[in-house]
């Protein structure tokens, strides 16, 4: 596979594993990136990943929190010489629970950066802070994320 495609399924990768409930697989992916979130709150690591998720995305019986994350428009620029690269990407997170019929319950844009080494493409960096539109979150959040009132 090219470089490109490569980077697209972290992204992939990404929805795959939330929409799973599987967050410490999600937080993860995150190991060697720095996350800023909204406001001026930046965490970096697994650790801090996984504590946020688990104490802000409820997960239902299923042990799914009933999302599916939608990731389109990657915009890909990679420099090969620096093993380095970024992405700009929209999301749509559709939502459906035994109370809330299936609905887009958010929409936003990620900013990623990445980069290369033996094992393969990582990301070092996402900016989880360009929330474009909210609808109705209260089934899918147990309380707002880090920087969000």
């Amino acid at each position: 596979m090219n470089d490109a495609t490569l980077i697209a399924n972290l992204l992939y990768r990404y929805a795959e594993l939330i929409d799973a409930g599987d967050l410490a697989g999600t937080a993860a992916l995150f190991e060697r990136a720095k996350v800023r979130m909204a406001g001026d709150t930046v965490l970096e690591g697994t650790a801090p990943m996984l504590a946020v998720w688990q104490s802000h995305v409820r997960i239902y019986p299923d042990g799914t929190p009933r999302t599916k994350h939608v990731i389109t428009n990657p915009i890909i620029e990679i420099d090969e010489a620096a093993g380095t690269a970024t992405c700009r990407s929209y999301y749509t997170v559709l939502q459906g629970t035994p109370d809330l019929p299936l609905q887009v319950i958010c929409a936003g844009r990620y900013h990623d950066a990445f980069a290369k080494d033996a094992g393969g493409w990582h990301f070092t960096a996402r900016d989880y802070s360009m929330l474009d539109q909210m609808g109705e979150m209260g089934a899918h959040m147990l309380v707002a994320p880090p920087g969000v009132s």
